[in-house]
């Protein structure tokens, strides 16, 4: 079995309450100062973890076909990039990339570029 490190295990942790759309789980791996980008915005589109956990549980985790399939993954010290391919929000699968940026065990900041 493979051992992660920190940041690697926080965001693994962090997918498999995603998919299995567990609010609580997900969040427990979030920074209170999250800040979650949407590239090419400059400005983050979600900023603390309570606007996450608002925007998660209405616009995310109450669509019954959610789930995010892990394409690739790279790990560099406190930075993991996931390519994901994301079902269940729109009509079609659509791939994203993922960079989280890990602070003492906690996502501090997300950016996501998204295919079109």
């Amino acid at each position: 079995m493979k051992v992660m490190n920190p940041a690697e295990a926080a965001v693994q942790h962090q997918l498999g309450a995603y998919n299995a759309r567990d609010l609580a789980r997900f969040l427990a791996v979030y920074s209170d100062e999250v800040r979650i980008y949407r590239l090419p915005a400059a400005e983050p589109a979600i900023a603390g973890k309570a606007a996450l956990a608002e925007v998660y549980a209405t616009q995310r985790f109450n669509l019954p076909g959610l789930h995010a399939e892990l394409v690739n993954r790279m790990v560099f010290g406190n930075k993991v990039i996931d390519h994901e391919r994301i079902s269940g929000v729109r009509d079609q699968p659509f791939e994203v990339a993922a960079v989280y940026e890990v602070i003492d065990g906690l996502i501090r900041t997300a950016w996501f570029y998204a295919a079109e």
